[in-house]
């Protein structure tokens, strides 16, 4: 399909970015080549880029203009999803790609970064507009900005804005440090905190669920809602990431960061209008409400985990400290379980379970809402030994996105039977298009400066308020790892701790 085909194909979206140079730090990492390259290739097959745009890749790696070009055609052209790759238009966009060699320490790099720019508005027609990514290590972030603002890169005829990667801090000290940093080179209007599941289209259509169907907001509500389970399960190890995943841990790697903002998303309260500000402040206020736990409470409330040998599937999988880079007698937590409450009129009373861990039986993330059992009292016998048959409302966020909705009916044939079924939507099947990738959207969004879907400060800071009394506590105990089998459910403890509430986990 050539570019202008692509153009007049009316399935294309139609909200185009300003024209603008993106700077990408980290230009040789995994990040750029598996998704951000083939997101804006995707975003310029789309026609959503001005044809103002350019791309300038920073690293340390030595290469030319055309080298990096040559680079990121196998990067796109094998790590480009559900998208035909088109060689003219490659060529096209190639042509608004540049690289300069460098390292973050080095004030010249800074200078001739500017000298670029500067050559690309004269080239591109950028009109000056500059949108940094940073691709790097998290210890790197605060340097960049302040090189960036020594250099005056932070400032110009065009708007300036910074997308950092989570983690955005190791605990809440260290986020409130990183912010102050930031906040001397750019305004916190122009600080774009990307996460990459609030991109992810279930993610995003939680809120026109809710609030576009009137049937759904009237139950969202302690009165009907029993409890939420939220499950984000990834069925593979580390895959030699062991280094850099013993610093982290479930708990922060995926729960202080991606899950508490889908939190956040599902039991907000509605936004006065669906523009940046109002949908994060009702986000924000939401994380402000979670019940901070006191010491004595985590115990009871959050379970960490970490996998031993097991399997996958028929094959043979090793253990989280038998992997490369990791202490043999390693602490972190490759599996954390959570109970919150949140301290609102809507929620009180209402358990949120979040569960994130490596080396699961399978792949999923689901958002699972339980409503309160209906009194079935006529239908005890119909029930045969199905003590409740609740109904729930499940968001699949992946690997298939979609939503289900649990409902009981009478089985076929005489007499009153009883069984639970599943209304499906899917969104492959229902509207029968392409969803674009979490980073072509937030890529977007951050040119076109809407920042609704990226995270802001105090929001970074209210989830790592609920996280830190356990981060706490679990630094002064000694756990008896590993505690889960490779390819099960986790620990019996997370068991132990629904089943204190009288609930059990859902099998997805």
């Amino acid at each position: 399909m050539s570019p202008d085909t692509a153009l007049q194909d009316p399935l294309r979206f139609h909200r185009k970015s300003p024209p603008c140079a993106v700077v990408i730090y980290g230009a040789n990492g995994d990040l750029t080549k598996r998704k951000l390259m083939p997101a804006l290739y995707r975003l310029a097959y789309e026609g959503r880029l001005a044809p103002g745009f350019a791309v300038i890749g920073i690293s340390r790696t030595a290469m030319s203009d055309d080298e990096f070009r040559s680079r990121m055609h196998d990067s796109v052209k094998k790590f480009l999803e559900d998208s035909p790759f088109d060689e003219d238009l490659w060529n096209s966009f190639a042509q608004g790609l540049y690289y300069l060699a460098g390292d973050v320490g080095d004030p010249d790099s800074y200078q001739a970064l500017a000298k670029c720019l500067a050559e690309v508005e004269g080239s591109r027609k950028t009109e000056d507009n500059t949108l940094f990514y940073l691709s790097t290590q998290p210890s790197q972030y605060a340097e960049i900005a302040e090189g960036l603002g020594a250099a005056g890169l932070n400032k110009g005829k065009g708007w300036r804005r910074i997308v950092i990667e989570k983690p955005f801090g190791h605990d809440l000290t260290s986020a409130r440090e990183l912010q102050c940093r930031l906040e001397k080179v750019f305004r916190e209007s122009e600080i774009y905190r990307i996460d990459h599941y609030l991109g992810k289209e279930t993610v995003q259509n939680i809120m026109a669920f809710r609030f576009g169907n009137g049937i759904f907001e009237p139950l969202w509500t302690r009165t009907y809602v029993d409890h939420v389970q939220i499950t984000a399960a990834e069925s593979i190890g580390v895959e030699g990431r062991g280094a850099y995943y013993q610093e982290a841990g479930a708990l922060r790697d995926m729960i202080q960061n991606h899950l508490l903002q889908v939190m956040a998303t599902v039991t907000m309260e509605p936004a006065s209008s669906f523009t940046s500000d109002a949908v994060r402040d009702e986000r924000a206020k939401l994380l402000r409400a979670v019940r901070i736990m006191r010491p004595e409470q985590v115990a009871a409330n959050a379970v960490a985990g970490q996998y031993g040998p097991g399997r996958s599937g028929s094959e043979p999988v090793i253990g989280f400290r038998e992997e490369k880079g990791v202490d043999p007698d390693s602490q972190t937590n490759t599996f954390a379980a959570v109970t919150f409450l949140v301290d609102n009129w809507r929620w009180a009373g209402v358990p949120f379970y979040i569960r994130t861990g490596k080396s699961l039986p399978k792949r999923v993330t689901e958002i699972a809402i339980q409503f309160r059992t209906a009194p079935l009292a006529m239908f005890r016998k119909a029930t045969a030994g199905a003590e409740a048959l609740p109904n729930q409302l499940i968001l699949r966020i992946q690997p298939e996105e979609g939503i289900s909705l649990k409902f009981v009916s009478k089985r076929p044939g005489s007499g009153m039977q009883l069984r639970p079924v599943s209304m499906d939507f899917n969104y492959g099947s229902s509207f029968g298009e392409r969803s674009p990738s979490a980073y072509e959207t937030l890529l977007l969004d951050a040119i076109s400066g809407d920042a609704t879907l990226y995270t802001r400060q105090d929001m970074v800071e209210a989830s790592w308020q609920a996280v830190q009394p356990i981060l706490d506590y679990w630094s002064t105990q000694k756990f008896k790892f590993p505690n889960y089998a490779a390819g099960t459910w986790g620990p019996p403890a997370a068991d132990e701790m629904l089943a204190r509430w009288g609930h059990t986990w859902r099998r997805p």
